[in-house]
C-alpha cells in the first residue's frame, strides 16, 4: 500500500525571496547616501552659478520741470531720492537714505527738514547735517534735461552742492 502524504506541494523558499533585516538596512544606507550625493551636486551647482542681484536702474527719469513748484521737495519712493526745487527754480537731487544707518529719511515740511525716523538725524534743505548722529550730509546727485525736456537723475554720479539743474 501506498502510504499518502498530507503534505501538498507549495512554492519553494528561497533566501533571496524573504525581506530580511540585512536587506532592509542595506536600502536605507544605499538611500541615503543617494540623498546625500544629489544634495551634494545641487550645492555644487549653486555655488558655480553666479548670483545677480536685480538693482534698479541708477539714471531714471523723474518727469518734467512743471510737475515741481518753486519750493518743493518731493520724495521718489521707489528711487529713494528728494527732488529739490528752490524758489529760484533751479532743480537739485539728494539722496532719501540717510548718511547714520541707510535708513530712508522724510521731509518734515512744518520744520523745513529732512528728519531720519530712526535715529534722529535731521538736514536741512540742501542736506547738511544739522543735528543727530550722521557723519556727512546727504549726497546730491548728477541732474540733466533730455531730450524731450524731462528731468534725468544719475545716482551714480555724486555732484558738489554747486551743481544744480537750472531750467
Amino acid at each position: 500500500m501506498a502510504q499518502s502524504d498530507d503534505r501538498t506541494p507549495g512554492p519553494a523558499k528561497h533566501p533571496a525571496d524573504s525581506f530580511t533585516r540585512r536587506h532592509f538596512l542595506e536600502l536605507i544606507g544605499a538611500g541615503a547616501i543617494g540623498i546625500a550625493a544629489v544634495g551634494s551636486g545641487v550645492l555644487s551647482t549653486e555655488y558655480l552659478s553666479p548670483n545677480v542681484v536685480k538693482e534698479p536702474p541708477t539714471r531714471f527719469k523723474a518727469g518734467m520741470p512743471e510737475s515741481y513748484p518753486p519750493g518743493s521737495v518731493t520724495l521718489d519712493k521707489e528711487q529713494k531720492v528728494f527732488i529739490v526745487r528752490a524758489k529760484e527754480g533751479y532743480f537739485y537731487a539728494l539722496s532719501a537714505t540717510c548718511t547714520h544707518l541707510g535708513c530712508i529719511a522724510n521731509w518734515k515740511a512744518e520744520e523745513g527738514i529732512v528728519a531720519c525716523p530712526c535715529h534722529g538725524s535731521k538736514f536741512d534743505r540742501e542736506g547738511n547735517v544739522i543735528a543727530g548722529p550722521a557723519p556727512r550730509p546727504l549726497p546730491r546727485y548728477a541732474m540733466s534735461l533730455d531730450d524731450h525736456g524731462q528731468i534725468v537723475i544719475d545716482k551714480a554720479l555724486v555732484v558738489g552742492e554747486e551743481a544744480t539743474l537750472k531750467v
